[in-house]
């Protein structure tokens, strides 16, 4: 059985990069839905005008990420960030994992563009998802529809949404880790500087794991867009 899939793309003030990501997504999915949060530069046109659907949410990529789902008619869903692509490839990738049981997940991450600092961050991604089960947004999230449902979707946080939901979805059973087709993001967050950066993802973790709310944490991550 082939099974249905919706992408959803969380977008604010993309416009750079909706359009590939839009026209990757579309060579995977049967629809491709761009939850906007009504951003200031020309991102919903460009969604529009690529053979996106445009849903309009409220700013936070977990309400986005819900929106978008909630306006989804696919038996899966495929989260992949504005700044991410996919190859056509991934379209076969995800139809093995549902027909092998799997409830959903992920694929192995690299960074782009490709320098020292890229392949060091998208090894120790790697290493945290083969022994820690852990894995975050920017590696394009699969899940079946029914199971997003069925865990209540993302939590509407500001940050760590995407820990949160593959925590909860981890519980339930093992999902597929891809790693034969694999995902490209900007390495746009911690180009400029890596140190600095990997310092800030180390604290903030430190933080959100001994309670720390996301609320206060997203205080302390600037938004880059």
């Amino acid at each position: 059985m082939t099974e249905r899939i919706s992408a959803v793309i969380p977008s604010f003030r993309e416009a750079d990069a909706i359009t590939s990501c839009v026209n990757h997504c579309r060579a995977i999915a049967e629809e491709t839905i761009v939850a906007d949060a009504s951003s200031t530069d020309r991102t919903a046109e460009l969604a529009e005008a690529a053979g996106a659907r445009l849903v309009l949410s409220a700013k936070g990529r977990g309400a986005q990420l819900n929106a978008g789902a909630a306006a989804a008619g696919g038996d899966v869903l495929l989260f992949v960030h504005a700044d991410t692509l996919l190859p056509p490839e991934a379209r076969g990738a995800i139809q093995r994992a549902m027909a092998a049981g799997y409830s959903g997940g992920n694929f192995k991450l690299r960074f782009s563009p490709e320098t020292w600092v890229s392949r060091v961050y998208a090894t120790a991604n790697h290493v945290r998802r083969r022994v820690l089960r852990l894995y975050y947004g920017d590696s394009c999230i699969f899940v079946r529809k029914s199971v997003f449902d069925a865990l209540g979707g993302f939590a509407s946080v500001p940050l760590f949404e995407d820990q949160d939901f593959v925590q909860r979805l981890e519980r339930l059973a093992p999902t597929h880790y891809e790693t034969r087709v694999v995902a490209s993001t900007s390495s746009r967050r911690f180009a400029d500087k890596p140190l600095r950066t990997l310092t800030l993802w180390t604290t903030l973790q430190s933080l959100h794991a001994a309670g720390v709310s996301p609320q206060k944490l997203a205080q302390l991550y600037a938004d880059i867009r």
